[in-house]
């Protein structure tokens, strides 16, 4: 029997979503008790989460599963149920602790917002949406949560609905998603033809188990790469990773629950859910959907890392760091490093949470201002906010020894070094830490270092419902670097299923020390480049950035994010409004003519046929219903009623029937 927990571990997600719907009928004035409820209910679920997480502890490798039957169809049973295993413990608390820690940061942040209700029942609607993902042990199951995740993204992406740009940004980020959503779903539908079944583990019987891969072992590229699809769009991956950057047009806290709890997590998630899908058969570790998986991490890690070094906006450098950081989780996962990219994943959470929420401060304190060339000089102001986010951008960045993305990206770089495909995308990603280090670094320098400018003179710390949460974020962020090491690969080898050992002889390896030298070569290349960027007059912006002085066509090109969403308006969107234009056309003239032309048709064969009808038929009709009304008043006159007439009638027939008798006779 499985332990109360996994039977009930459906309450994760069904405690902030009951909370959700509890806001929902509390009015605007309620502005307190939304917030408590939403606190609550993300508090409950970290508890539950905590203790799911504690029972994993027990067995190297545990796994628990509960499924039962949702609906019959005929002689069909759809099964559903959930699982726990260290793959979803760690989520679990990932998610419901950052959570958390937005859901306090929100409070202060948005305050003075006319909405604050919504706001937290929505919030509460996206954590327990992304909770349902994460135990799910059915891909149906996964697919109704994934679909809900989506719908509250664009609910809170156009959270300010009255601003056309967030309208817009919301529809772009539902409809982008919508499309690797559809080959998601296709993907479902074959692998429950080839299988019979959604359940991931099912008794041996489940389509990650045996019986269920060996049925699908001539399909199992196509379904993988179907599933994959769902993933490029939910993760910001290319070609569909233009929503992404769009989605800051939402509250900060709502970017940083989705770039860092939520929405995009889910699709490196599922991809590490289903990875027995995506390396069935393979040869020495190389199947064509992982190897695809590779590719476009690598394409979508290096592009969005270049262009984050043209923006100017706060928010969006982080959002580019984000897919790019994606990216290269995506590249881990492709070379078969699972436990090293969802690694990356976890510590990705609490420091990009951690980051946004910082940008969130500095925007609060700067009046709202997202533009990094008006800003300047917020260390001194700003000093809790400029510390913590300190921390992020050198866990973002890399720095070695107590930031945890040093050991994430170290361990990243280390199975790429190995992947048998090819070893480009290992020295493409080494690039790629070098520019991740450079973009942070251009950042810290233009908000915090040098004079104040612009949006810095009247700037202010904010509150400590916002300072708060970034600092037990900062803490997490570094506490986590302790069981990252290589010294002690705990977190690497409870997800590994294998028993932690201390060596710290791992700790004298080569791409540990390339990896540093890789990030000392950004940070140092950043403070190069960067380095009089401060030194601006105050009461202005900045002057023009040392990379547009020195390369203004390759700047440019960054600045307007390498064309791409141009390339679209002018190939896919306007494909679209021409096949919507030419659909209109073939509606307007020519189906319409067409259904005119047939009733034409039909009211022609009506007059024709009401004349046989009224000419003919019921004319006819009229004659022999005239006639018979004739007839019938002859016969009528027989019937006078005078019994001597018919006496004398029947006399007249007898003697007629005698002399017939005679002449026949």
């Amino acid at each position: 029997m499985n332990p109360w927990i996994v039977s009930n571990i459906w309450l994760v997600p069904a405690v902030p979503f009951a909370a959700s719907l509890s806001i929902l009928f509390l009015r605007n004035s309620r502005r307190t008790g939304a917030a408590a409820l939403a606190i609550i209910g993300q508090v409950v679920s970290l508890a539950l989460s905590i203790l799911a997480f504690l029972l994993t502890l027990q067995t190297p490798g545990y796994r628990a599963f509960h499924n039962f039957t949702w609906f019959t169809f005929g002689e069909h049973a759809v099964r559903i149920g959930w699982v726990l295993d260290p793959l979803a413990a760690a989520m679990l608390l990932m998610i419901t602790l950052v959570g958390l820690c937005i859901f306090i940061f929100s409070i202060g942040y948005m305050a003075e917002d006319k909405s604050f209700t919504r706001f937290f029942a929505y919030l509460s609607f996206f954590s327990a949406a992304m909770l349902g993902v994460v135990i799910a042990n059915s891909l149906l199951l996964l697919f109704v949560c994934w679909e809900l995740v989506g719908l509250a993204s664009y609910l809170l992406i156009g959270f300010w609905i009255d601003k056309p740009s967030a309208a817009a940004a919301a529809k772009k980020a539902f409809i982008t998603t919508r499309i690797g959503d559809l080959g998601f779903f296709l993907g479902i539908l074959w692998l429950y033809g080839g299988s019979g079944t959604l359940l991931f583990y099912d008794d041996g019987r489940g389509c990650l188990e045996n019986a269920g891969l060996l049925a699908l072992s001539a399909s199992a590229t196509f379904v993988a790469l179907l599933i994959f699809f769902g993933s490029v769009g939910k993760s910001g991956q290319f070609p569909l990773h233009v929503w992404l950057p769009d989605a800051m047009e939402g509250p900060t806290p709502v970017s940083a629950l989705i770039h860092a709890a939520t929405m995009v997590a889910a699709g490196v998630f599922l991809v590490a859910r289903v990875y027995p899908l995506f390396s069935l058969g393979a040869i020495n570790g190389v199947t064509p959907s992982l190897t695809v998986v590779v590719w476009i991490g690598v394409i979508t890690g290096l592009m969005a890392a270049f262009i984050a070094l043209a923006q100017s906006d706060m928010k969006r450098i982080l959002a580019y760091s984000t897919v790019s950081q994606l990216g290269l989780m995506m590249v881990s996962l492709g070379v078969g490093g699972v436990a090293a990219g969802i690694m990356h994943l976890l510590a990705h959470g609490f420091f990009k949470a951690l980051l946004f929420l910082g940008s969130g401060s500095v925007i609060h304190g700067c009046h709202h201002e997202q533009d990094i060339r008006k800003m300047g000089g917020l260390r001194r102001l700003m000093p809790v906010t400029f510390v913590t986010y300190a921390v992020g951008m050198m866990t973002l960045s890399g720095v070695p020894l107590f930031f945890s993305g040093a050991w994430t990206k170290e361990e990243i770089l280390h199975v790429t070094a190995h992947w048998p495909g090819s070893h480009v995308p290992h020295y493409l990603m080494m690039a790629g830490v070098v520019l991740t280090a450079l973009y942070m670094t251009r950042q810290m320098i233009y908000v915090f270092f040098g004079n104040r400018r612009v949006a810095s003179e009247q700037a202010h710390e904010s509150p400590s419902v916002m300072t708060r949460p970034l600092i037990v974020l900062a803490f997490c962020t570094i506490i986590l670097s302790v069981v990252l090491t290589p010294a002690w690969p705990w977190l690497h080898d409870y997800l590994s299923g294998a028993t932690p050992q201390f060596d710290f002889a791992r700790l004298i390896q080569p791409m540990l020390f390339v990896s540093f030298a890789l990030v000392a070569a950004g940070i140092g290349l950043g403070l190069l480049m960067y380095r009089n960027v401060g030194s601006q007059d105050r009461h202005r912006t900045a002057d023009t950035d040392p990379l547009e002085q020195a390369q203004p066509a390759l700047f440019r090109f960054l600045e307007n994010k390498m064309w791409l969403d141009e390339l679209y308006a002018h190939t896919v969107i306007a494909f679209s409004a021409f096949a919507a234009r030419v659909s209109d056309w073939m509606d307007r003239y020519v189906w319409d003519g067409f259904v005119r032309g047939v009733g034409r048709v039909g009211q022609l064969f009506g007059i024709f046929t009401a004349n046989v009808d009224e000419r003919g038929i019921n004319a006819g009709v009229d004659e022999s219903v005239t006639g018979t009304r004739g007839l019938g008043r002859l016969m009528s006159m027989a019937h006078s009623g005078q019994v001597q007439t018919y006496l004398g009638a029947i006399a007249i027939g007898m003697l007629a029937l005698l002399l017939f008798y005679a002449w026949l006779a």
